[in-house]
């Protein structure tokens, strides 16, 4: 059906692109003890005067470096304006995907399903209503919704932005330093950003808890974003092995040339 291994490529590296950014935002509403399923003891870290922190993070953080990753892909073989377009649509798409939550959670519940089948699997009937256990997990607030959308938004502007003066000081080479370095600075700036609009203008938190808690975040991207390099190199060879040597440098040149 599709010939243009360009377009079978920009669809593959689309679609991975935003689904893990709309899963990602499902599943951050959950709190996951990153010491603890590791097996290790708490980090009980210290920033800003705020005591025993540990790496308690959203379950969200599980696929954001892989988005950042995906964003440094599309980059290197389509440019600033496939990323844009990919993020904008992912941005529409998760709105839409949150609005249709949203009229889900409206609708009046069946009885049996609200109180008896959720206690198949909790005999101690912990459950008590299926509905309001649907609401609590997706019904996220307003403000976290706002905080992680505009947080993706900039962070994939100023990814962008990095990754591309950082190759218009290298060429070709160093393909680690542009998609490693433009992730560690986008991370940064997003792990401030989402928890500043969604617990200090949305909710009671202080100044020093956000930027304690954002700095902890950080450590984990920082070293996810790390950890990930190799995985940027193995998608280049995997992508190169299937456009081919001629293809692969005519994308590449143009997505360069796109950012001139």
């Amino acid at each position: 059906m599709f010939k243009n291994k360009s377009t079978v490529l920009f669809l593959i590296l689309g679609g991975f692109f935003i689904t893990n950014a709309l899963v990602a935002e499902f599943i951050g509403v959950k709190i996951f003890s990153l010491e603890e399923s590791l097996g290790f003891k708490p980090a009980n870290l210290s920033f800003f005067g705020i005591e025993n922190l540990s790496f308690n993070l959203t379950a969200g953080v599980v696929l954001w470096p892989v988005v950042f990753v995906m964003t440094d892909v599309i980059n290197e073989y389509f440019g600033h304006k496939g990323v844009k377009f990919l993020s904008n649509m992912a941005i529409m798409l998760i709105l839409y995907a949150f609005i249709m939550v949203w009229l889900a959670i409206q609708l009046s519940p069946n009885a049996w399903w609200d109180g008896t089948s959720g206690l198949r699997d909790t005999p101690d009937g912990s459950i008590a209503s299926m509905d309001l256990a649907f609401k609590r997990i997706f019904g996220q607030g307003l403000w976290i919704i706002v905080g992680s959308l505009v947080a993706f938004l900039v962070g994939q502007i100023l990814d962008v932005l990095v990754f591309h003066r950082i190759k218009k000081w290298t060429g070709e080479k160093k393909v680690w330093l542009r998609a490693t370095g433009s992730t560690l600075i986008s991370q940064f700036v997003d792990s401030y950003v989402v928890l500043f609009i969604a617990f200090y203008i949305g909710a009671d938190w202080s100044l020093e808890r956000v930027a304690a808690i954002a700095n902890v975040n950080y450590i984990y991207k920082f070293s996810m974003a790390i950890a990930l390099t190799p995985v940027i190199y193995l998608a280049h060879y995997i992508i190169d092995r299937y456009l081919g040597k001629d293809l692969a440098h005519k994308l590449k040149t143009e997505a360069a040339g796109l950012d001139k």
